[in-house]
């Protein structure tokens, strides 16, 4: 039977990071980004019983596993209840190395199914894939309790998310559910259980005593402006859709006998207009075109809650990057194809940042309380639209010899495509650096390694 085995060291007691694998949130910040993994269903942390898909081209997979032992904070197992291997036996061990440091050692054993399947099955397959995922989650282990450390990892508190289902706001509530807060999610559609509130801003409708004792609300909702071609309608539906949800909001915050310490609300670096390789920080005022409109009616939506004292950050986000959706799920298929290719001349800049530096920026906004008004969150080393293909090519070892001619994409997409991507800004995050934020991902190269599976390509 073959067995498979990883051990990562990590900066804290096995308490707690036992401790961390218990609490929701634990198993979706484990799961790989390149992978397509839905959750059926889950009962706990890692541990528990959970059943999810895995997308396997046109085929979605079951996989059930089940917690099968159990000694606190030193050991728990699970075992395959049904799926695509034979067999699977998973410990996770929480090994003492001193008072303050734990090994994790994770034993693995496995077994091919029988059939006509078993041929893909074989061991070096699967250890190799084994090894690129553990290694994997070694990383982001790492990086979610340093970072859950520094902004008060276990604390009890109530953050409030809205966009709490989209990309950014999905990996934030697991980002904190396990790192011991509590997450009440604002959200459109109505669910039912503890945790959601609906609202609609449309309507005016939030009902404010769910809000009651937050100590944060992070407000990442709003109309997406990459879906569809800009026409006039299209237009008015993404500037109301940031306007009246900020404002309901805002005012809601206000009225609360309990607000909350701070209110982190997106914003984008659309903000500043078209800037070509001048160097921006939050010192430069805002630009022209349709998203700087935007971003400034957006972040002026904020100020019944800055009249009354509520720490206000105005989160103005680079180009997110994560496999598991937004631009970069977009730009995988033509690259990997080997039809990728710069945009335009190539040269305007593109200040992009990573999923989990992303995260981590709201909750250094969180956090640090000298933080208020226009906050960057970028990488501090933004490259133009040309390095960028580059480097994204390169990572995906696909040629990026087809670019898209500036008239063309203009004739396709209007001024979305001109502002989206023929400008560009080359922001620079000053307030984060000078704060003390640190970043994960400050290298393109390393981030995209990391969020694809391939940091060991990279060291061949």
């Amino acid at each position: 039977m073959p067995v498979f085995r990883h051990r990562c060291e990590l900066d804290q007691p096995p308490e707690e990071v036992f401790a961390w694998h218990e609490r929701p949130g634990a198993f979706q910040r484990l799961v790989p980004p390149w992978e397509s993994v839905r959750v059926r269903s889950q009962t706990g942390g890692v541990g528990g019983r959970v059943c999810f898909g895995v997308q396997r081209g046109p085929v979605e997979l079951t996989w059930e596993i089940e917690r099968t032992g159990y000694e606190a904070g030193r050991l728990f197992v699970d075992e395959q209840v049904r799926g695509p291997f034979g067999q699977w036996r998973h410990e996770h061990r929480f090994e003492s190395i001193d008072r303050r440091r734990t090994a994790l050692v994770d034993v693995i054993d496995w077994g091919p199914p029988s059939g006509s399947l078993g041929w893909a099955f074989s061991e070096r397959r699967v250890n190799r894939g084994l090894q690129r995922l553990f290694e994997f989650r070694a990383r982001r282990l790492k990086a979610d309790l340093g970072t859950l450390s520094r902004y008060g990892l276990g604390k009890d508190r109530l953050v409030a998310i809205t966009g709490s289902t989209g990309l950014i706001g999905t990996a934030l509530g697991h980002l904190i559910e396990a790192g011991g807060y509590r997450v009440l999610r604002i959200s459109r559609s109505r669910r039912e259980g503890d945790g959601w509130v609906h609202w609609d801003p449309s309507r005016g409708t939030l009902s404010p005593d769910a809000l009651e004792g937050a100590h944060a609300v992070v407000h990442l909702a709003g109309e997406s402006i990459a879906a569809a071609r800009w026409t006039s309608a299209k237009k008015d539906a993404i500037l109301k859709s940031r306007e009246e949800g900020t404002l309901l909001l805002s005012r809601t915050l206000a009225e609360l006998d309990r607000p909350p310490e701070v209110l982190v609300s997106a914003s984008a670096v659309g903000y500043y207009g078209h800037r070509g390789d001048e160097p921006v920080t939050e010192k430069v005022g805002s630009g022209s075109g349709f998203l700087a409109e935007v971003c400034r009616r957006w972040e002026a939506s904020t100020h019944a809650a800055r009249a009354v004292g509520i720490r206000t950050v105005h989160l103005r986000g680079g180009l997110v990057l994560s496999p598991s959706g937004g631009p970069l799920r977009t730009l995988l298929i033509p690259f990997s194809l080997g039809l990728g290719g710069r945009i335009g001349s190539g040269r305007q800049y593109l200040s992009w940042i990573d999923l989990d530096d992303h995260t981590g920026m709201i909750l250094h906004a969180m956090g640090e309380p000298e933080l208020r008004g226009p906050l960057n969150s970028t990488s501090p080393n933004p490259l133009t639209n040309s390095a960028f293909t580059d480097v994204l090519g390169r990572v995906l070892r696909r040629p990026t010899l087809l670019p898209v001619p500036a008239v063309a994409l203009t004739a396709l997409l209007g001024e979305m495509g001109v502002e989206l991507l023929l400008s560009g800004q080359r922001v620079i995050p000053e307030k984060a650096i000078r704060t003390g934020y640190q970043f994960l991902f400050p290298d393109l190269e390393d981030s995209l390694r990391h969020q694809l599976g391939r940091v060991e390509e990279g060291n061949e």
